[in-house]
């Protein structure tokens, strides 16, 4: 079977792009680790304050990384269906993934250092938008 070198260029260039990768939904990301050590000198109020800092970052971060990962699927189906130069705009995972990562990362610290010193807080996973 024969393939025109036409029609194989912008098909390698989808598939690179779709094996490249899109930006991830913010609830896919994962924790990465922060030693609860940095907050054991906290009093349980800071430990609240904290949290609620952190919890509000989560909140904007996650609709950031979700309206990116929004983005860059329809970047990428663009590509696949229709205009193959559209892969250039799929812009993938990023320092805003990194933050979030490890915003949840600390998010987890501080509940471990409120378990610690038995202050009490009741820690509910953010509603992170799908």
């Amino acid at each position: 079977m024969k393939y025109s070198s036409k029609l194989v260029t912008p098909m390698l260039m989808a598939v690179l792009a779709t094996s490249a990768g899109c930006a991830t939904k913010a609830n896919q990301v994962d924790a990465s680790y922060v030693s609860p050590v940095h907050f054991q000198n906290f009093s349980c109020r800071q430990l609240s304050a904290e949290a609620e800092r952190v919890s509000f970052r989560v909140q904007d971060l996650s609709g950031i990384q979700n309206k990116k990962a929004t983005s860059d699927a329809v970047a990428t189906g663009v590509a696949l269906v229709v205009f193959w130069p559209a892969v250039f705009f799929v812009k993938g995972d990023n320092a805003s993934t990194a933050e979030l990562s490890r915003l949840k990362g600390e998010m987890d610290a501080i509940e471990q250092a409120s378990i610690r010193k038995n202050c009490g807080i009741v820690f509910q996973r953010p509603d992170v938008a799908q």
